[in-house]
């Protein structure tokens, strides 16, 4: 038998190798492999198995990595579907798809010495008094790590060999398995009653589970409930009825800063007694060590739910019922590095691969998501009130035009947000302050000479983190003292200002404002440890902070009864960018941010200060009318031909020589016109530079495609990409279904 092996190497092809008779029966598809390569040994995947090759003088397989295969078939289906929609080769695909902590070649298992205690032997031997006491300890407790019984029983390891020299202990390493909530007290929940529109909701979900065989295409359902509508216990009950089944889950959230509160809910439903690891977690703030546990749970069928950020799509459940993909509008989902790929849509394509149905959850669905909807391609669940008759909170703008009249300059709190939140302190309610914009300010100008200090590597000011005393760029993370005095030699003025505001001001602010006010901040800068989310959260939670600032962290998911008061420093902060998606996104994060509001007994209410109080983005949020923008904005995309209506490609070129990046830029739409002549509705924009022309040294020009035929596009980008020779220290990049245009 012959393997076809793709290499953990970056050539874009695959190799056959011969299979030794002593492997015959242990490599399968999925394999991890060692194979030789040129003058050395490197790591592969088999991706199919053949009865001969095209290629004389194979060599042999070295050795097989793992006790089973790594990929199963059906993964390796959809990292074949991932390579080919967004234009990377094989070998990126299925390392996506592999966590690199179970790529290695030596297995990551941490193993400990554990005692256990072994049955009396017909003839007692004799024991010291000493002896008798550990005996005990360690039948008391079965079974115990060494290390543990040394330390309580105060004895030596020689000790512990006596007694097993004696037959009364069994001496021996074990694997320990690393669990990252091993220390959560978790109190169990049970199924809640389900108001009308939620069991509507679950009632469909579980229908559709039973349609057609197990592996027939299911549907995909759009979950468009508004905040506090009691979404998650609809994804509990749905859960509850695909491990009925004998199928797995997956669930899909956004921010790594929600796994927590996430995580804590679906243990306390599914977690008990012996089944602890049901529930498995896959995130990036995980160690190696864990990773590899939790992934190796998931592989072995231990645990039958996960939960974890976007890369948590691949996670080997099989048999795989039920995808939840929550809060599915957001751009997290979207990866950044090749594969460029969307764990949405790529949840979607698993679904129908695998006869898993698949539920994407939102209070702000995207415009793909409704688009597809209305036309017919998903199912449309509505649950338009919140649970338990809450009501929605009380939406107020607040026109930051007339308070910087009456104050002579842009104040950070208009006068209504300061009462309100006087307000909640005397009545120890809780307040969310949101701005999407870390740091102290924005930026360090000189109103002398005009100087403003801008970052040496991107075409961008530097923020100033006034904590630190650091001038730092958020691109490329550039990091130099902040100076006294203007740098300038022609100018040096000491009175140099920082302009713009970002979420450390905001608390310091505070501080000033409200002194006896407990205030938190939680951006990346706040999170440097690995549990700062979860002990900035469970303060929250427990009432030992009385006001949160924060960016889109606490944006979304977060469920604490007694926030009453929401406040949006600056509303209108993404409306002026160059992106067509600006008004979407702001809508979506005004929402998202309000709905954090009231969820308790008492009625919420938001304040959303903007300087363009009257854009139709703030207006639709303050009426939470979500499809009257829907029906406004998709008018303004199909006259422009952007998604919805059609799909876009961004390809990238970037080089430190501008002259260079810029020609080759025209020639790469030369080549792109002559490739896709067949494509008859093909829009081309540019080249241009980009709206961040510069960015860690490299200029930076793009070209936009739209079209409606996008996999008939990708396989003619991909073939081009692979032909096209470009001059040195120029390259490209594709990004199908760019999220950001920047």
């Amino acid at each position: 038998m012959i393997a076809r092996v793709t290499l953990d190497l970056a050539l874009g092809k695959e190799f056959d190798y011969l299979i030794p008779e002593e492997w015959a029966a242990v490599v399968e598809v999925g394999t991890r492999v060692k194979v030789p390569f040129a003058q050395r040994q490197v790591l592969g995947c088999v991706t199919a198995l053949l009865e001969d090759s095209p290629h004389p003088n194979l060599r042999p397989i070295i050795k097989t990595i793992g006790r089973q295969s790594h990929v199963t078939p059906k993964i390796l289906e959809l990292a074949r579907w991932l390579g080919e929609y967004y234009c990377c080769p094989p070998e990126i695909a299925l390392k996506s798809v592999l966590p690199e902590a179970v790529r290695k070649e030596k297995e990551g298992w941490r193993e400990h010495i554990f005692v256990r205690a072994l049955p009396t032997p017909e003839a007692k031997p004799k024991l010291s008094r000493r002896q008798s006491d550990i005996l005990e300890m360690v039948r008391a407790a079965k079974e115990l790590p060494m290390q543990d019984l040394l330390r309580q029983a105060n004895t030596t390891a020689q000790t512990l060999r006596r007694l097993e020299d004696k037959g009364l202990i069994h001496i021996a390493p074990q694997i320990s398995e690393r669990d990252p909530y091993a220390r959560e007290t978790i109190l169990p929940t049970e199924a809640l009653i389900l108001n009308a529109e939620q069991q509507q909701a679950v009632t469909e979900i579980i229908g559709a589970a039973g349609i057609g065989g197990a592996d027939k295409p299911k549907p995909v359902f759009l979950l468009h409930g508004v905040t506090g509508s009691g979404k998650t216990e609809v994804y509990l009950q749905a859960i509850a009825h695909a491990l009925q089944q004998g199928r797995g889950a997956i669930v899909l959230v956004p921010e790594i800063s929600l796994t927590p509160q996430t995580v804590e809910r679906f243990k306390a439903r599914f977690t008990s007694g012996t089944t602890r690891t049901l529930v498995a977690v896959l995130h990036s703030h995980l160690s190696a060590g864990e990773r590899h546990d939790e992934w190796h749970k998931i592989r072995q069928g231990r645990a039958r739910i996960v939960i974890g950020a976007r890369s948590a799509v691949f996670a080997p459940v099989d048999p795989l019922g039920l995808i939840i993909v929550d809060e599915e509008h957001e751009y997290s989902y979207k990866q950044e590095e090749a594969p460029r790929y969307h764990a949405r849509d790529v949840a979607v394509v698993r679904g129908r691969m695998e006869g898993a149905v698949v539920v994407l959850g939102s209070a702000t669905p995207s415009m793909e998501s409704c688009f597809n909807a209305r036309k017919g391609k998903y199912r449309l669940l509505e649950m338009p009130t919140r649970a338990d008759n809450k009501k929605m909170p009380v939406v107020r703008v607040i026109d930051m035009r007339q308070a910087a009249r009456q104050e002579k300059g842009a104040p950070m709190f208009s006068p209504q947000l300061k009462e309100a939140i006087h307000q909640r302190l005397e009545r120890k309610e809780q307040t969310l302050l949101f701005l999407n914009r870390r740091g102290f300010a924005t930026s360090l100008q000189c109103p002398l000479c005009g100087y403003v200090a801008q970052c040496p590597n991107c075409s961008l000011a530097l923020t100033y983190h006034r904590q630190a005393g650091r001038l730092r760029c958020h691109i490329c993370a550039h990091d130099v003292p902040a100076p006294a005095i203007c740098p300038e030699p022609k100018c040096r003025n000491p009175a140099i200002r920082f302009a713009g505001m970002g979420t450390e001001k905001v608390e310091a602010t505070l501080a000033k404002l409200f002194p006896h006010a407990r205030v938190q901040r939680m951006d990346s800068d706040a999170l440097k440890r690995k549990d700062d989310y979860r002990r900035i959260l469970g303060d929250f939670r427990t009432g030992k902070t009385d006001i949160l600032v924060g960016t889109q962290m606490i944006a979304k998911g977060l469920h604490f009864p007694n926030v009453t008061l929401v406040g949006i420093i600056y509303a209108d902060q993404g409306l002026h960018v160059p992106d067509f998606r600006a008004g979407e996104r702001t809508i979506q994060l005004l929402t998202q941010v309000s709905g954090r509001a009231g969820r308790g007994d008492v009625e919420g209410e938001v304040f959303v200060q903007a300087f363009t109080p009257f854009h139709p983005a703030i207006q639709y949020a303050r009426r939470h009318d979500l499809n009257g923008f829907y029906e406004q904005e998709i008018e303004f995309r199909q006259q422009l031909k952007y998604p919805p209506v059609s799909r876009i490609a961004l390809l990238l070129l970037k080089g430190r020589n501008e002259e260079k990046v810029k020609l080759s830029a025209a020639h790469v739409k030369q080549e792109i016109e002559k490739r896709t002549a067949t494509l008859g509705d093909l829009i081309i924009a540019g080249p241009a530079p980009a709206p961040l022309a510069r960015a860690e040294t490299l200029y930076r020009y793009q070209i936009l495609l739209r079209t409606r035929h996008i996999t008939k596009l990708s396989p003619l980008l991909a073939a081009m990409i692979e032909a096209l020779s470009l001059p040195d220290g120029v390259s490209i990049t594709v990004d199908i279904d760019p999220v950001n245009l920047t």
